[in-house]
């Protein structure tokens, strides 16, 4: 973005969302960041000079006053990167209705909700959405259907912004990461090493592990994604609409099927 604009960032305080925030401000942007956790919000709002506004994303209450507080501080937004997200393991079989809410709740209706607030303040600035999604709204994983099927969905959602909105001058894109190194990753590797029991190494030891087929051979920083994310609110991007990136070291290229020929990646004895 070449002039000073205002974006929302939900799920503000930690990972992509409060790399991403960082940037905005390096860059001169206005930020509100959003989220259901007040400290991280605070700390990220100390460190760069974003307004903090806690909400939770699928309360349609607390959107309205997230949109309200954006406009009452800032006359305008001009941006949303919808990052809010959540994950509960568990096959068809297995989700608890709680789970599936809790998951399609905060994944899909909470973008929903926002969307529908901001919406006209977004159509008076030709303004741009980027959504947080993950490479699981491409391709699944085993024990992921909550999360996949969200993550899908809101791949649609954002296509359906472009194609309805697109000739009054807004534009809705779609992030898809795969491993990044964030708080919600890091609780999952730690479970994860323990119960492959990898020893001491944990989360850096599962990392390893489930970056094996990842051709950058490592798992991404919120940086990276959040680069991604800024270059695709701005005028740079200014023909990209409907389009869905995906920012996976290469993992989502690789035909695992082949992986069995690679002597370098072959299951460790």
């Amino acid at each position: 973005m070449t002039e000073s604009r205002v974006v929302v960032v939900t799920g503000g305080g930690t990972g992509i969302g409060a790399a991403t925030a960082r940037q905005l401000r390096a860059a001169g942007h206005r930020v509100v960041v959003s989220g259901r956790r007040p400290e991280p919000l605070h700390r990220v709002a100390e460190e760069t000079g974003a307004l903090a506004h806690p909400a939770d994303a699928g309360d349609p209450a607390e959107v309205a006053g997230l949109v309200d507080a954006a406009m009452e501080a800032y006359g305008r937004i001009d941006g949303l990167v919808l990052n809010a997200g959540v994950g509960r393991s568990g096959a068809v079989g297995d989700l608890s209705d709680e789970d599936w809410e809790a998951v399609l709740r905060t994944n899909l209706t909470g973008p929903f909700l926002l969307l529908r607030a901001a919406l006209p303040h977004l159509l008076e600035a030709r303004g741009s959405v980027v959504a947080v999604a993950s490479v699981a709204a491409l391709r699944n994983g085993v024990a992921n259907a909550a999360y996949a099927t969200s993550k899908a969905a809101l791949l649609q959602l954002c296509r359906s912004l472009a194609v309805d909105y697109g000739k009054a001058g807004l534009r809705a894109n779609t992030v898809c990461p795969s491993w990044v190194r964030t708080e919600m990753a890091d609780r999952r590797m730690t479970r994860f090493a323990e119960e492959a029991g990898l020893g001491d190494g944990g989360a850096d030891a599962a990392y390893e592990e489930a970056t094996r087929l990842v051709p950058a051979g490592r798992p991404g920083e919120p940086e990276e994604v959040a680069e991604a994310i800024t270059w695709l609110l701005s005028p740079a991007a200014s023909f990209v609409n409907g389009a869905t990136l995906t920012v996976d070291g290469g993992v989502t290229a690789v035909d695992p099927g082949t992986s069995a020929f690679d002597f370098s990646i072959a299951p460790r004895a």
